[in-house]
This record gives C-alpha cells, structure tokens and sequence, in this order.
C-alpha cells in the first residue's frame, strides 16, 4: 500500500493538512527502526518498545535544536510594559523582529549590557535589611477588580431569591462588598452565607498580626443586621456550603465563628475577627499579644465570611456588607536576605530611556565612544536603529527597549518537538538520521557491545546528521548563482 494511505487528492485539498507528507510520525518512526534493528539475527536481539520511545523522543530532541528547521513563531503587539512572555514550549530563539506596515521584518538585536538584577532591600546608610517579611496577600486593599488569588463562594441561584436583584460579591468603590437579600430556601429571613478567601505562604513565618476595616449593615427596617468576619484557617474553603448557616439540613460549617476550625493565637485565642451590625469603617485588629501562630504551617487561607439577617421574610430589600485594608504583618525579623519582588532599577532605567542605537547623530554622540568627532571604534551590535532586548531567564520574559512599544513583534524560537502529539514528526530528509541516534544510543547503553561496534555507529550517526543538514539547508543552484552574479559589483566605501 502507499504511503498516501488511500487519502484522495479531494480529501487532501479540502482538509487541514497541508503539506504534511514531507514529514513522518515518530511512533512511525519506532515501529520502523523495530522492523529494521530488533530481532533474531539482527544487531539488537531483544529490546522493549518503551526503551525505543525513550531514545526516539532524545534523538528528536537533539535533532530539534540544530538540525531541523524552526518553524515555530509568535506575535504580539508589545504592551507599554515592554515586556513579552516566553511561549510555554520555549527552548531557544532563532530571531526576534518588529513588523513595519509592509510586512517586512527588521531585526530586533539583544544586548548584553544590561539585565533584570534581583534588587535587595537596603537602609538607608547602604547596609543590607532584614525587615519583618511580610505574608504576601494579592489586591489586599482592593484597589483593583475582584479576580485571582481571591477566591468566592457560589451565588445562590436568582431563582431561590424572592428580590428582583442578584446577590454579589465584587469590589466596589475600593473596597469588597457583600450585597445580599433574603432567600426563600429555608426559613425566608435570612440571606446565604456568602464568602471570599485567598491562600497565603507563611512557611517562613511564625506569628503575624492581622487588621482589618468593616462595615455591615445596620439594623433598620425588614433588616435585623449584617455580620461580617475575617479570619485565619488551614483548610480551603473551596465548596463549602452558602446555605442555611440556621441549623440543617444545610447547616454551613463557616456560619458560627465560635465553631469554625480556625487558626490560634500565642494565647490560645481564636485568630478571627467579627463586626457585629451597624459597624462603620471600624478597624479591628489581632496584634501583639493575640498575634496569629503560624509556627506549623506552610500556606493558609485568609478567609472573609457575611450573612444578614431579616426582620421582614418577604422583603425585596437587599443590603450590603463590606471590607478594606486587610493588612497581615509578620511579628519578627527574618535571618534571611531580603528583595524587592517589583522591577529593579536597572529595568526602569533601560525602559524608559532612548536607546544608544536611537540616540546617535551621525555616530557622533555615541555612548560606546566618548571621542566627539570620531566614527572609528563604533561597536557594531549598536549600529542600527532596529532596538534592542535580552531575556529575562528567571522571570521568563523578554525585555525591549522603549523605542519597540506598540510595535508588532514577532519572535521565532526552537521547540524540542515534544511539546504536542502533532509536533512528535520528522522530515523525512532526517529520518535516516534518526535511526542511527537511535541505534548508537541503544549499542552505547548496552555492557556487552563490542566497542567496535560502538564506534561504527557513532561515526554512521555523524555522517547522516551530517547528510540531514545538507538536506535541509534548502540549497538550491539557481539562486545560489543568482546571489553570486552580485558578487561582480564594486563594493563602494
């Protein structure tokens, strides 16, 4: 049968895979070097498959970083933080550009006099700090939209509420509120036991303090009040009941903080705090004395709980909870070194300057080379109006100069090929190739091949490497010739 597999001409051009027969399937791949190299008689006896596919993905790996052709790419409109991330299956790149208007690329060059450092916190005569090391809680005065780390309970669905109006939890005004009505699902004067929470790191903390600001709702009319609290647990709350926090069926295990499994304080307190109704942007705070013992732990959950209570069963009305300003302050000074997490000072000061390559009027003011009037010495690498980057290996990203923002960047990188099942092919100018890294990588592992042996397939897997780059290098005479007939023409200086 041929290898078209009976795929017809009118399957193949309406279809989505184009071009595709150039390339062979490594589990193809496999099961060929099984039929050629493994059997009675044949230079590998016995081997299992598994072996195989672990030497396949290898070779195909090697092959991947400098013999294959990159055909892997990827563009972005650069945001003003110049900042692009790395794709998820990056290894290396080949080329970073910035696309002008006519589709052209230019080439973007990277630059190795600067970098993103580690920026350590100092005082302020120059000694390095140990401060208090802080438990880091994301958006903790909610200054920005409700979303990751932060975390909420499920809403009651609309259709249990005998109000107009949906609950919710967002943040609103700067701060996060609770807006709730009553619920028909159990005794009708109560609302669901709504909550927000976020998972924290403390395994390099003992004891912190916790503050807060609330406000609930007052009592009024059909209202007998809100209630909110805030506190420290070592359990996700992740799908723990909203429902009736009154008794069962739907009893809620956060409804009654008395009973809540909450972390303690040094005095054997527990680490919560409550606003009962008609608190008004009231403070509230574990410090000192009742400070939080996170002693045996490596992550926790700060957790926000809020019910209201109704006078008036039948009520449409709808009354809100809030919070702002949690703080979470570690009590003692950290042994260890301490860094600002935000960017360093190298970054914003190689982000928001014109580059050297665009501030150069003939070469003259050049910053490479101090001698005014004078071309000579130039470093080529800045030479060019292009711009510049260098990747940021610890942060993933790479980092652009200013003169690059809002320009369409294309950046063309190595993968090792395994990234999908659809990239685990081969060109079929490699295959050759691949049988012999497989076959030397088997006879190289094995502690009874002759070394002769070892040897014959080592140089067999140079040559045919050897061979796929020829192969692949894409030569072709014609434009070879046509390249060289402008070789025939002056070079003026």
């Amino acid at each position: 049968m041929g290898l078209l597999d009976n795929t017809t001409q009118q399957a193949y051009y309406q279809g989505n895979d184009h071009g595709n027969y150039q390339f062979t399937s490594l589990d193809d791949i496999i099961t060929q070097f099984q039929i050629a190299y493994v059997g009675e008689s044949k230079l590998i006896s016995k081997i299992k498959r598994a072996d195989i596919s672990f030497f396949a993905q290898r070779a195909l790996q090697e092959l991947s970083f400098d013999t294959f052709k990159s055909c892997k790419s990827q563009e972005i409109l650069l945001p003003p933080s110049l900042q692009m991330i790395l794709p998820h299956d990056y290894v290396n790149y080949t080329k970073v550009s910035w696309v002008d208007s006519s589709g052209i690329k230019h080439p973007i060059y990277p630059t190795s006099k600067t970098s993103n450092p580690t920026k350590v916190i100092q005082e302020d005569d120059g000694s390095y700090a140990f401060p208090p090391g802080n438990p880091v809680l994301i958006n903790q005065d909610f200054s920005e939209p409700f979303g990751p780390p932060w975390q909420k309970s499920t809403l009651v669905p609309t259709v249990d509420q005998l109000g107009s109006t949906n609950d919710s939890i967002l943040v609103t005004n700067g701060e996060l509120t609770f807006t709730q009505g009553v619920h028909n699902k159990w005794q009708k004067d109560k609302s669901a036991l709504y909550y927000a929470y976020q998972k924290i790191d403390v395994s390099e903390l003992n004891t912190i303090e916790l503050s807060a600001k609330g406000t609930t709702a007052a009592a009024a009319t059909n209202v007998t009040g809100g209630i909110l609290v805030m506190g420290l647990i070592d359990f996700d709350p992740t799908g723990t009941n909203t429902l009736n926090y009154s008794g069962s069926p739907n009893y809620s295990e956060l409804a009654d903080p008395t009973t809540v499994n909450w972390l303690q304080t040094i005095d054997n307190e527990n680490a919560y705090l409550e606003w009962l109704p008609g608190a008004s942007a009231e403070t509230k705070t574990l410090v000192e004395d009742s400070a939080i013992d996170v002693s045996n732990h490596n992550d926790v959950w700060v957790v926000i709980t809020s019910k209201v209570d109704f006078s008036t069963p039948s009520t449409s009305d709808f009354v809100v909870n809030s919070i702002d300003d949690i703080v979470l302050t570690n009590t003692e000074v950290l042994n260890v070194l301490q860094t600002d997490t935000s960017t360093s000072t190298t970054w914003d000061n190689y982000k928001s300057n014109t580059p050297s390559e665009n501030n150069n009027e003939d070469y003259e003011d050049d910053i490479y080379w101090k001698m005014k009037g004078n071309r000579y010495g130039l470093d080529p690498q800045h030479a060019q109006v292009n711009g510049s980057f260098y990747i940021d290996c610890k942060g993933g990203k790479i980092h652009f100069s200013s003169n690059i923002s809002g320009q369409t960047v294309v950046l063309d990188y190595i993968s090792d090929s395994l990234g999908t099942d659809k990239e685990m092919q081969v060109h079929k100018f490699v295959e050759e190739a691949m049988y012999k890294h497989i076959a030397y990588a088997i006879v190289s592992t094995r502690s009874n091949m002759p070394e002769h042996v070892v040897q014959r397939f080592k140089k067999e897997r140079f040559a045919e490497t050897r061979k796929a780059k020829l192969r692949l290098s894409n030569i072709k005479l014609e434009e070879i010739t046509q390249i060289l007939r402008g070789k025939s023409k002056q070079i003026k200086h």
